[in-house]
């Protein structure tokens, strides 16, 4: 305990969290008003695939006295299993504006797979449709942007489009110009910042081959994995504290709030980082 600077310090964190960046339905500072309230000290706004905003997410924290630390989250696959991976402490320097710009570019591409795919259906909408969904318009494209269009075209809510219509495995599930976790974590790394395997839990693999996965980006580089999260069983949690003392890697946690609803809350479940974590994390 005595090693680390802020040995004894207690912070209620979520490291997880989404804003109208990308597809979160909060603006930076309701966010933190509401992370205020659920008693959040840490907190990180982890949009997908940018960092735009952090200049507003930092004041909003400091308004609710909450220290904030900067992250995104990149949307990463392994061929067609989701692998996200969060990144903390990043410099939007060149490796990170290079890397945002293929994904903007790729994401447009991609969009436009899903809808014409979406027609097969009898769903008709344009690219032009789901860029108007983006609350920032320099962002990428995102799944949930093309689910809200196409749900105010059926009448259905974006979580029926997307489970029916854009999860992986279905009708207009692409996968193009999707990163893979490796090129994730080199843009974090290359970005100063620490990389941590998102919501392992859900990473659609075969117990073996998932851990085979893990095992892969921890000697590839990876820093820490996500086994504190909203969904994940108290089993799963335990499970995963235990692969990360196996691999040496850092603890992460989030509720991966878009909206608060059923199961997502911020700050949930409760996280409180270890020393090691916050140091890595600048906090201390």
């Amino acid at each position: 305990m005595a090693n680390y600077p802020g040995a004894g310090l207690r912070l209620r964190t979520d490291l997880h969290t989404h804003s109208t960046y990308s597809d979160g339905f909060y603006s930076p500072e309701e966010l933190c008003r509401r992370a205020k309230a659920n008693g959040v000290e840490l907190l990180s706004v982890t949009d997908h695939d940018t960092m735009n905003g952090e200049e507003e997410k930092r004041a909003a924290a400091e308004k609710y006295a909450i220290r904030y630390v900067s992250g995104w989250e990149i949307s990463a696959y392994a061929g067609e299993s989701k692998i996200h991976v969060t990144g903390y402490g990043c410099r939007r320097n060149e490796a990170y504006f290079s890397f945002m710009r293929e994904r903007r570019e790729l994401g447009f591409e991609r969009a436009e797979d899903s809808i014409r795919k979406l027609r097969q259906a009898g769903i008709y909408l344009t690219l032009e449709d789901a860029k108007a969904r983006r609350a920032d318009p320099d962002s990428p494209v995102h799944t949930m942007h093309i689910a809200g269009a196409a749900a105010a075209v059926t009448g259905k809510t974006p979580g029926e489009i997307y489970e029916e219509y854009l999860a992986p495995g279905r009708l207009a599930h692409s996968s193009v110009g999707r990163p893979t976790p490796e090129q994730a974590i080199d843009c974090i790394h290359a970005s100063g910042g620490i990389a941590s395997v998102a919501h392992p839990g859900r990473i659609t693999l075969p117990f073996g081959e998932r851990e085979e996965m893990i095992a892969r980006l921890v000697r590839y580089g990876a820093d820490g994995i996500e086994a504190v999260y909203t969904t994940h069983t108290v089993e799963e949690t335990e499970y995963f504290r235990s692969l990360a003392e196996k691999f040496g890697l850092l603890v992460t946690g989030g509720s991966d709030t878009h909206v608060e609803e059923d199961c997502h809350r911020i700050g949930f479940p409760v996280f409180f980082p270890d020393e090691r974590l916050l140091s890595a994390l600048g906090i201390v």
